[in-house]
This record gives structure tokens, C-alpha cells and sequence, in this order.
């Protein structure tokens, strides 16, 4: 297991505890595309962590929707585990097109410019 500096190290940007509510929106199976409320946990310029009610398979597209500011990008799954409250499950998520702003907050190594 890689100790907790590597993983910072490792890690792009730093990360946020943040609550809001999001909209994600699956297409696993052929049809109509599974449309879920969920609730972020954590945030980082590239990607989030996430409450769900569902369990997505690992490499899954999502479509999250940020409730605060309307706009939505493409995730992909890259974790997903059990919460200790019965059928909740975490859901870590990489932004595939990353955006400025998206989730409306700044992070702590985020330079101000002058």
C-alpha cells in the first residue's frame, strides 16, 4: 500500500470537502440512460468524490450535473466502494475534460494571480 505522501504526491491537485447535490446520469445498458440524485463528498480540479445510490462498473462514463451552477461534464469511474450505510456506495470519479471552474470553489494550491 503506498504511504499517505506518495498519494499526495501522486495526486494532480489537492482536494476540497465539499456538500452539494449532483445529478448523475449512466448509459450502461442499451435504452433509457439511469438518472440518479447523488451528493459529492470531496472535490479536486480533476475529479470528485461521490455518494450514490448505485454501484457503476470501473471505467464507466458518467454524466454529472452540478445542481449549484446547471452545468454538466463526463466523468469516468476509476473507484467505487461500499459505505458503511447499506446500499450507498462511494464513487471516485475522473473529469475527462477538465473545467476552470466547475465546481465553483478554489483550491488551496491555486495561485492568485495579481
Amino acid at each position: 500500500m503506498a504511504s499517505a505522501r506518495a498519494m499526495i504526491e501522486r495526486r494532480r491537485s489537492s482536494r476540497v470537502s465539499l456538500r452539494i447535490p449532483v445529478q448523475l446520469s449512466i448509459n450502461e445498458n442499451p435504452g433509457e440512460p439511469l438518472r440518479v440524485q447523488a451528493e459529492v463528498i470531496a472535490v479536486s480540479r480533476c475529479g470528485a468524490l461521490i455518494r450514490a445510490p448505485f454501484s457503476p462498473s470501473l471505467g464507466s462514463r458518467v454524466e454529472v450535473l452540478n445542481s449549484q451552477s446547471q452545468e454538466a461534464r463526463e466523468f469516468r469511474v476509476i473507484r467505487v466502494t461500499s459505505a458503511k450505510k447499506s446500499g450507498v456506495f462511494q464513487l471516485g470519479l475522473e473529469m475527462l475534460y477538465p473545467a476552470q471552474n466547475f465546481w465553483g470553489v478554489s483550491f488551496p494550491d491555486e495561485q492568485s494571480i495579481a
